[in-house]
């Protein structure tokens, strides 16, 4: 079936979309990386290495707002996309994989800026993260398992902190990273199956 102009339009702005959040997806990891060489995930550390950074490392600032932007940039350019997605009827069979990929983008991205909230050791990441402990520990079956693996198995301290801290940098990043190539490489594919047809449509 030819697609309509507007389909073609919001297919469009969907990619480009996917190319933006590609792009926030590297910022945010490569800030990272520069603030992981002085970051200290520790219970007393994590706030005062985060105070040094932002004081008296050089550009340190500048790191640590871009990587604090692009987290939450992500989030909502990925919710934009999936309504852009689907104002141009990208939900049929063949949009699958782009489908996929992109809902998976946008849990991650969000699952990043969750696994961060006690990373700077304040106050109100604190007792944030403790009452979204109670809501885990209240899933039938798991959710005390779960709870021990985010925690260490006691109250939360360095070790809280720690698994957080590798969770956040070792597993979500680069699983967002990798959705996020996954999903462009996939919204260019079908934009070029989509051209294709309506070539031949036309022909």
């Amino acid at each position: 079936m030819q697609s309509t102009q507007f389909d073609k339009i919001m297919r469009r702005i969907a990619t480009i979309l996917s190319v933006v959040i590609l792009t926030l997806c590297l910022i945010y990891v490569s800030t990272g990386v520069m603030l992981s060489f002085y970051y200290e995930p520790t219970a007393g550390g994590a706030y005062n290495s985060l105070k040094m950074i932002n004081t008296q490392v050089p550009y340190g600032w500048l790191f640590w707002r871009a990587h604090d932007i692009a987290g939450n940039a992500v989030i909502a350019i990925a919710l934009m996309q999936i309504v852009v997605m689907f104002l141009g009827r990208q939900f049929r069979k063949s949009w699958l994989a782009a489908w996929i990929s992109g809902i998976l983008l946008t849990l991650s991205a969000i699952g990043l800026n969750w696994s961060a909230m006690i990373l700077d050791w304040t106050q109100l990441g604190y007792w944030r993260f403790n009452i979204e402990l109670g809501t885990i520990e209240a899933i039938p079956l798991i959710g005390g398992q779960l709870r021990d693996i985010l925690t260490g198995g006691g109250a939360i301290n360095t070790v809280t902190v720690e698994h957080l801290y590798t969770i956040h940098t070792y597993l979500i990043a680069v699983a967002t990273l990798l959705l996020a190539i996954v999903h462009l490489s996939a919204l260019l594919w079908q934009e070029s199956q989509m051209y294709q047809a309506d070539w031949e449509v036309r022909s």
